[in-house]
């Protein structure tokens, strides 16, 4: 089992990344929260990894630190939570977010997770609520049919991301212009990528 990568840093998108370890590149899938924290296409790169394997696939899922990796593992743990939705929590919430909403029994907090039902919110809580540790402060993260022209390199790659997520092209741009224009709720947050994107994210249709 891949438990760690370190190579150079082929490609970079907002869910996937391609790391060259010597002369073999591998598919990284990775929480769209860590995207912004990645180096420079060309540099060395560093990250933790899960292997997922199943009679016909075989995934590898990257996390910029330890402690992202282990809340994923639980994540996937859990009844009706496959990688796909272990990831998109991931990209929705900070971990922090997500950590103390599972230990707060946030329900409604997590059911805006895209595919996070109510019921799988529910078993969220009860099965990682103790299991998750206290919460670490400071810890790091790591209009329908707009031209394409009136949207920063930022609001493009989440558009892209949210199109990863199986959202539509005109859907994902509609979103990023509601998330553009809705305050952030977070003190001194501005329209950075991981902000916009959880934004666009809770509003994608």
């Amino acid at each position: 089992m891949i438990s760690h990568l370190r190579g150079t840093l082929l490609e970079k998108h907002p869910n996937q990344v391609i790391v060259d370890v010597h002369g073999v590149g591998y598919e990284v899938t990775i929480p769209v929260s860590a995207y912004s924290s990645l180096p420079e296409q060309g540099a060395t790169v560093r990250l933790h990894i899960h292997t997922h394997v199943r009679e016909d696939i075989l995934a590898l899922f990257g996390f910029l630190t330890n402690e992202d990796k282990l809340l994923f593992e639980k994540l996937i743990a859990v009844s009706g939570i496959g990688p796909k939705l272990a990831i998109t929590a991931l990209s929705g919430l900070t971990t922090e977010d997500l950590r103390s909403a599972i230990r707060a029994g946030a329900v409604e907090q997590l059911v805006r997770i895209p595919g996070v039902g109510k019921k799988t919110a529910e078993r969220m809580v009860l099965e990682l609520r103790d299991k998750v540790g206290p919460v670490i402060a400071g810890s790091p993260a790591g209009a329908s049919g707009a031209p394409k022209s009136h949207f920063s390199a930022s609001e493009e790659d989440v558009i892209s991301a949210l199109m990863n997520f199986g959202a539509t092209r005109a859907s994902a741009e509609a979103a990023v212009i509601k998330a553009r224009a809705t305050p952030s709720q977070h003190v001194g947050e501005s329209n950075d990528f991981d902000a916009l994107f959880r934004r666009a994210l809770k509003l994608v249709r």
